[in-house]
């Protein structure tokens, strides 16, 4: 599956903001990538949707995430992408190799952030004034052993008359996933829903806001709490919210 990535913006230059701005599409599969502890390497493909010349580098990071949830990246030479500096012609793709350096443990998931970032120096300048805009994208990296999994825990609680903060810890040694967030009465009445999540690494504990259909105030006492996961497995716990 193929997924094309937004632009961001990597100088903006006051004087020139009338300028036209410089970026071409591209799109990367997979846009997830899982290894195990066996696999020396494995394989992506960038493909430029554009018609002029693409010139990419990657970094490589350890992924971590704080306390809090924020996201943590440490530079690492754990990994290897070849070619380091990637060239991509007008409506073309390239394969790209992400190699593994070290040995993985066989108790744990390792966890990974590959960025690969358009380089606009490389662009001939075509001596007018433009506002450089540059594309990028990230890309997860998983080492998995077969015994990692995760393994959540969550609670509940009002944070206002419509609001419900779901607070989700991994214990487990594998990431979790929540898409999305269900909570319901014991007889089925939704009471409040949410389709953002986020990534939860191991030892983490993570909040997500779940909010009420039309800010109709939730009440309290027993809930229950239903959990769409990115494995596709359900996850379902039962909540007491103070009245």
């Amino acid at each position: 599956m193929n997924i094309p990535f937004t632009r961001t913006l990597l100088a903006l230059l006051t004087f020139c903001l009338a300028a036209p701005a410089l970026a071409g599409p591209f799109s990367v599969s997979p846009v997830r990538i899982y290894m195990s502890p066996k696999d020396k390497a494995v394989a992506v493909t960038i493909t430029n949707e554009g018609n002029e010349e693409l010139v990419m580098q990657a970094d490589l990071f350890i992924w971590k995430q704080k306390p809090d949830g924020e996201e943590e990246l440490i530079p690492t030479e754990d990994l290897l992408l070849s070619p380091p500096i990637i060239k991509i012609a007008g409506k073309s793709r390239q394969v790209v190799r992400l190699a593994r350096l070290n040995r993985a443990p066989s108790d744990r998931q390792l966890t990974y952030r590959m960025k690969i970032r358009e380089i606009p120096e490389a662009k001939p300048n075509s001596g007018n004034l433009q506002l450089q805009i540059a594309i990028a994208f990230s890309l997860p990296v998983f080492i998995t052993p077969p015994t990692a999994k995760y393994k959540l825990g969550c609670t509940a609680e009002k944070t206002a008359i419509d609001i419900i903060k779901v607070t989700c810890e991994n214990t487990g040694n594998a990431y979790a996933q929540p898409l999305d967030f269900v909570l319901t009465s014991p007889t089925g009445e939704l009471l409040a829903s949410s389709s953002t999540g986020g990534y939860i690494l191991p030892t983490i504990k993570r909040s997500f806001d779940t909010k009420s259909e039309n800010s109709k105030p939730i009440t309290g006492g027993k809930a229950i709490l239903n959990m769409k996961m990115d494995d596709g497995s359900k996850q379902t716990f039962d909540i007491t919210l103070a009245k």
